[in-house]
């Protein structure tokens, strides 16, 4: 079974780093896969920030050079390095993982959000002014 688990949210000043992991387990079948960070702040839609794999990374408009996404495969984690963090960067941020099973030309950028098979439970970012 696959779990995807994160961990590093907290509570930071504006201007202040952080850096969410997300550990991936249960995976027995490689084939290919695209690995996502998502963030929903209370009243608003899910929003995807970053995302790895065919095509990758790449990043959405609002976090494009101060969040970095990572991947250290011999420890099947995944990392979200955020930096000059915003009041508007508050959120619940959620790792997401689409792991189909098998192999196939992907672009894991356009990968539409319900296309995910896998997420963690969330880790909350709050930044104050």
């Amino acid at each position: 079974q696959v779990q995807l688990v994160e961990s590093g949210g907290g509570s930071v000043q504006a201007g202040g780093s952080l850096k969410l992991s997300c550990a991936i387990s249960g995976v027995t079948s490689r084939g290919s896969d695209c690995q996502a960070w998502f963030r929903q702040a209370p009243g608003k839609e899910r929003e995807r920030v970053a995302v790895r794999g065919t095509g990758g990374p790449a990043y959405a408009d609002s976090v494009k050079g101060r969040f970095t996404t990572s991947r250290d495969d011999s420890k099947n984690t995944a990392y979200l390095q955020m930096t000059n963090l915003q009041p508007e960067d508050t959120a619940t941020y959620f790792c997401a993982a689409y792991l189909p099973g098998y192999s196939y030309l992907l672009h894991c950028p356009t990968l539409p959000t319900d296309q995910y098979n896998y997420w963690g439970q969330g880790t909350q970012v709050t930044v104050s002014s």
